[in-house]
Parts: C-alpha cells; structure tokens; sequence
C-alpha cells in the first residue's frame, strides 16, 4: 500500500504573478499526515490558512481562486499540479501576497522547488479516491469532462482553440516521473484576441512572452521555440491535475477531456468531492473500544465537561490537524430521556450539535498553543436535523475544521448512525484561558 508523503524540508521560491502582476515569494513547508494541502496568508493578520478544497472556489476565469473570509489566492493550479503531479499528499504553501509567482508559465520551476526540498514518505497510507461508475460533466461552451473508472490516474484531452486552430490530443499516464517529463514543461497559453478583453479586466498583468506562449493566427509568439509540438494539450493537462487536486485526496480513474478549462474542471472536481461525501455518510464505520485513539480518561483530560453533560466517549481516529471522528453510545439511562419524549425517547438536536463542537474542541485542544485553554461554543450555521436517535443507537461524530486562527475554530460537522448521516452543521467556536 502505498504511503503518504510530504517535504522533507522547506524551501522558497520568488517572482512576479501573472494576474496581479506584483512581487511574491512562495515558500513549501512539511506538513503532518491528512494535513493536505493548505495555503497560509503571511502578509495578512492572523495568518489565516485556506484547504486547497474546491468548496472554497470562487472564480475561475483564466485562472483557479479560492476565497475564505477576507483570504484569497488566484491562479492556484500550477502549484497544485506540481503537488500532486510529483505524489506529494501534505503541504503547507505559505506566501507574502494573494498569487504565487508565475516562472516561466509552466509547473517546472515548481517541480524544480520541490526536488530541491526533498520528499519523504510519511507513516499512514494514501486515502485515494475511486470511482466505480462514470461520472460525467458537460458545459453549455461545449467542454465535456468525464472520469471512468481505472486501475490508474490517466487523462485523455482534446484541446480546440478558436475556429478550431491547433486542435491537439494526448492521453498520458500520471506518474512522477512522466509528470515531470512529459507535462510540468509545457507553458500557459493565450490567443492574441484574447488579450485585449483580459487586460480590460484587470488580468495578466504580469504577463509577457517569457512567462506565456501568445498565439496570433497561425503563429506561436515565444522567447523560446516550443517544448512539444502538442505543448497546448499539455498544458491543458497540468491544469486539469491542479484543478482536480481540489477533491483534497489523489485519485485513481481516467480522465476524458473535451475542450477543458477551470470552470469545467472545477466543476468536475465538485462532482467527485459529493460523490466521495456521498460514499463516506453510506459506508458503515465498524468500531470497537480497542480502536480508540484517545480513551474516555483521556477525553476528560481534554475536555472540562462531566457527566451528565459529557456527550463523547471516545475519539476513535484522528487525521492530521483537522480532522476527528468522535463516538457516543446513546444509552436509555441518559438523564434527559426522562423528560424528552418519555414515551418515545429521541436524542435531542441539541444535544448532537454540542457533541460536534466537543469534538471539535478536542482537535484544537491538541494544538500546544491551546493548552489549558477552554473552548466556548459561539455560533451554529446550516444546521440540519435529517433523522431522530434513539437508545442503543452510536453517534459517530465526523468534525473537520476549515479555519483555525489562533483562540477561534470554525469546523464541518456530521453526526451518523449506521452510516446515515443524522445531523449536521458548521459550527464556530472559540478558545478562551482559564
């Protein structure tokens, strides 16, 4: 089974981004097991971090953006391609601006920065995702995007310029090695008439002919002769294995692509991430008390909540720094079923959303910093009750955190029983000293 692996160490990289056109430098840093791939604002106060997730996509004309709060990072993709491109799963992508630099408008000055940081294999194995059926995108522009189940990650792609010109295909394995080789060279693109409208809207303003291939009718602009003959189809490729690393975990399947780019991409990778949230809430978690990673001793310790208002038993895994899976029998002895339904006894809803925010509590209480801390539950948002629990049921408590900043968390939360998901919600909460 093949391991996870990240950095083994960090390493930086400098130049001007395409879009904004200012100065960045773009530094990668090792990141634990489950971490994935985080993006963190040094210039911004709190340092505020954003999961390279396709929830937090917000445009993604000529380019792929994330925003969360008043955090935002254009053209995202080429780094993420050589991320996973090169098999590394966790990253930690600090920059001093909202772009990384452009380089030459290829993925190898980044494959080129990772080889230079080093890749160690890490302990835990990849949590890759499969597809056992197709699934199919078509956009109304006519780009078509469709993964097929597969032993392999393969992309098949058709890139058609206007008026058909320099139509091109190419259907390649993933591998590091191919990766490196056959797709991190090949550079961004832009059709001459295309220009004009970018510029009226504030795009590629760092754009030029050392850092783009511009094409004007039949002719390819360049400091340099082209890398491949099919350099476009190429490229179109690392975009889609940057896109598509917003699922937020490698992949196995084929790729068949038509006219792709970020929207349709994007949208695929959206797709995948349901249809993974989908596969996750169905599957059946069969746990027992010997799989716990922190026992009920070791909960207390965490946490200053005592019976009767203590609502998880155990924690039975925990990924990286953002994720938790918390468990609580729901027994007849609860003292609230004396009073809640007496005659038909349910768990009431409430109850469920502070089990989520205990667990989520628990992850930020592993953070050194927050030790001897207390966390205070603020505010619940899309909370949604979808089925009742009863006695003799267990509560499987899935919270994943999408912000921490320092003594404030915000966190995805599901509570499940065999399986179906019986509430959720996104809850903030905050860290306070005692």
């Amino acid at each position: 089974m093949e391991k996870q692996r990240t950095l083994a160490e960090s390493a930086s990289l400098s130049g001007v981004a395409l879009h904004t056109g200012g100065s960045v430098t773009l530094t990668l840093h090792p990141a634990p097991v489950g971490h994935g791939y985080k993006f963190r604002r040094g210039d911004l106060p709190d340092e505020p971090t954003i999961d390279a997730k396709v929830d937090y996509v917000k445009t993604v004309e000529r380019s792929t953006t994330l925003v969360e709060g008043n955090a935002k990072i254009h053209t995202v993709e080429h780094i993420l391609s050589a991320l996973a491109g090169m098999r590394v799963d966790n990253a930690l992508i600090e920059m001093n601006a909202n772009e990384p630099p452009i380089g030459d408008g290829s993925a190898l000055p980044y494959v080129e920065l990772i080889k230079r940081a080093g890749i160690v294999e890490q302990e835990s194995p990849r949590a890759i995702l499969e597809t056992t059926e197709p699934i199919h995108f078509e956009s109304k522009a006519g780009s078509m995007m469709t993964l097929f189940p597969d032993s392999n990650f393969r992309i098949s792609c058709t890139q058609v310029g206007p008026q058909g010109r320099f139509t091109q295909y190419l259907s390649v394995e993933i591998t590091p090695e191919i990766y490196e080789k056959e797709i991190a060279p090949a550079r961004t693109f832009v059709f001459y008439e295309e220009v004009k409208e970018l510029m009226n809207k504030g795009l590629i303003k760092g754009g030029s002919l050392e850092n783009a291939l511009v094409v004007r009718e039949e002719s390819v602009l360049s400091k340099e002769p082209l890398r491949f003959v099919d350099e476009f189809v190429r490229h179109k490729i690392l975009d889609i294995i940057g896109d598509l690393a917003l699922v937020g975990r490698p992949l196995k399947g084929h790729v068949v692509a038509v006219r792709p780019g970020h929207g349709p991409n994007t949208e695929l990778a959206r797709a995948l991430s349901k249809r993974h949230a989908e596969l996750l809430a169905m599957a059946p978690r069969p746990i027992t008390s010997s799989a716990s990673v922190m026992n009920i001793n070791e909960v207390m310790k965490a946490l200053p909540h005592r019976y009767p208002f203590l609502m998880v038993d155990r924690i039975v895994e925990i990924d990286g720094e953002s994720k938790a899976i918390g468990v609580k029998s729901v027994s007849i002895n609860e003292p609230y079923f004396q009073g809640h339904f007496p005659g038909h006894p349910v768990m009431p809803g409430v109850l469920q959303v502070e089990a989520m925010a205990q667990v989520a509590s628990i992850i930020m209480m592993r953070k050194p910093e927050n030790a001897g801390k207390i966390g205070y539950f603020m505010s619940a948002d899309e909370v949604k009750f979808r089925k009742p629990v009863f006695p003799g049921d267990t509560l499987f408590i899935h919270v994943e955190l999408i912000r921490a900043r320092k003594n404030m968390g915000k966190a995805n939360c599901q509570c499940l029983v065999n399986g179906n998901i019986v509430s959720e919600g996104i809850l903030m909460f905050g860290l306070i000293a005692q």
